[in-house]
């Protein structure tokens, strides 16, 4: 069975790895929905109790298909993550972000009501609105936590700055925000930030969307991770043999590169719990096998020599984006 920890100072026990359930709605190419639900229950099964979902994550397609699942689990028996703000239209694309105080409670209940449920365990505003101080997000996220709506607050790739701002008004339980031996940009000032107010990081993209795993790091046709610049041409070649290092001390290990990737996340502190972003059931045994590696000191460094962060070729996102996340300022 996975392990537990706390999210956040005093917080909830939640187990010490989430199931990130984004590629489940089309993200990253088709899913199916039967190996999805099957993959949620495995993961519950298996021990893990933290769920991660996003409202605008196939338009309401992944808190519908995550209703399906709580058919048959215990609702008490899970805590539930929401992100919200993003917005998009019918074709699928994004067309902005709206995280006011309006905005947080209509959103809240359309997540309610698609997900079957009264209450949800964390709410979190995506990114931030530069419309919108992050005083009246958190305010009315605040006021629907009062009204038993919601039972902890959450951030998502916000700088120390803005969650400073945020905790000050309501304690913050985690901060969601990319983290990886490719991704490490949250060590410098970010992390130290979290760690000083007890709030905990649910780390996604520990894979760094699949560049750190041999069986997904290269393109297929049409794939969409193309879009990204650490898959770009010659950024990806050069990544790649980044991935090469990690695969000799894998073998080495008798492990897989992926497997390494996850354990050296989950190396990081009680505080960062990974998020496991699978929709299917064999690479969440992949996943799982990771959880219960122990990495040496001298295992820690070779994997770190191997993944140097400043050897990373490309950002996580294109420009146009990285300009608009509040992490990166």
């Amino acid at each position: 069975m996975i392990e537990t920890t706390t999210l956040g100072r005093g917080g909830p026990v939640v187990s010490r790895a989430g199931l990130g359930l984004m590629g489940m709605s089309g993200i990253y190419g088709q899913a199916d929905d039967r190996e999805s639900l099957a993959t949620i229950h495995a993961a519950v099964d298996a021990g893990i109790t933290l769920l991660d979902t996003g409202d605008f994550y196939g338009m309401g397609h992944n808190e519908l298909l995550l209703r399906d699942a709580l058919r048959d689990i215990p609702r008490e028996s899970v805590f539930i993550q929401v992100k919200f703000g993003g917005q998009r239209d019918p074709s699928g694309a994004f067309v902005g972000h709206d995280a006011s105080p309006n905005a947080v409670r209509n959103s809240l209940a359309y997540t309610l009501t698609r997900l079957g449920t009264d209450y949800v365990d964390l709410y979190q505003p995506a990114r931030l609105d530069p419309r919108v101080p992050i005083e009246e997000t958190v305010g009315a996220i605040a006021e629907m936590i009062k009204a038993g709506y919601v039972r902890y607050l959450g951030l998502s790739e916000m700088g120390a700055d803005t969650i400073r701002r945020a905790h000050a008004v309501h304690p913050v339980a985690a901060l969601q925000i990319e983290y990886s031996l490719m991704s490490r940009g949250i060590e410098a000032r970010i992390l130290p930030t979290v760690r000083e107010l007890g709030i905990s990081v649910t780390a996604y993209g520990i894979l760094s969307r699949g560049l750190l795993s041999s069986g997904t790091a290269r393109l297929a046709p049409g794939d969409p991770r193309a879009r990204f610049p650490r898959f770009s041409d010659e950024n990806h070649e050069r990544n790649l043999e980044l991935l090469a290092g990690l695969e000799a001390i894998a073998d080495d290990r008798g492990v897989t590169a992926a497997q390494l990737a996850i354990a050296w996340v989950a190396s990081r502190g009680d505080d960062i719990i990974p998020l496991i972003g699978t929709k299917r059931r064999d690479r969440l045994a992949e996943a799982f096998k990771a959880l219960d590696l122990t990495l040496s000191t001298d295992d820690l460094a070779a994997i770190t020599a191997a993944v140097p962060a400043d050897a990373v070729a490309g950002d996580r996102y294109e420009a146009a984006q990285i300009a608009t996340l509040d992490s990166e300022r």
